[in-house]
């Protein structure tokens, strides 16, 4: 049996906006994001105050997983997208994430985010408590 591939962390303020929208796409999260919107993901892109990626480390292997995020990192932070392409999806690479994001931010930040229905079993494992008294104004487009 092969060892599961190492993966790289790291936080990236300038990824490339095709990379984000293959693995939105790839996630499944581009069901849900505008991803026939270039300037809008780029928009997305730079106004994040925190990009987390996560690659292969193996040559030429494209990224596979991001994490993006606004924060004061003082307080709070709101993370709008934890997407890991299906192809590795098991390896650990969400929980990477996660875990990589609450070392940047440290214990005085919390973590806030809006799960899909499908992904709310995963948060569940990874130790996040739902909150029952989060509201939200719904974009219209």
């Amino acid at each position: 049996m092969s060892e599961p591939p190492r993966i790289l962390y790291a936080r990236e303020s300038a990824l490339d906006v095709a990379e984000f929208r293959r693995v939105l796409e790839e996630s499944g999260l581009g069901a849900t994001r505008p991803v026939d919107d270039e300037p809008r993901l780029q928009a997305m892109l730079a106004a994040a105050d925190l990009v987390l990626t996560a690659r292969l480390d193996q040559p030429g292997t494209p990224l596979v997983g991001v994490a993006r995020a606004v924060t004061d990192f003082a307080w709070c932070c709101y993370l709008s997208e934890l997407a890991v392409s299906a192809s590795v999806q098991g390896l650990g690479i969400g929980k990477g994430l996660l875990e990589e994001a609450r070392r940047q931010l440290g214990p005085k930040v919390s973590l806030v985010l809006a799960s899909m229905p499908d992904a709310v079993g995963f948060y569940h494992r990874m130790g996040m408590a739902p909150l029952a008294n989060a509201f939200w104004y719904k974009r219209s487009i």
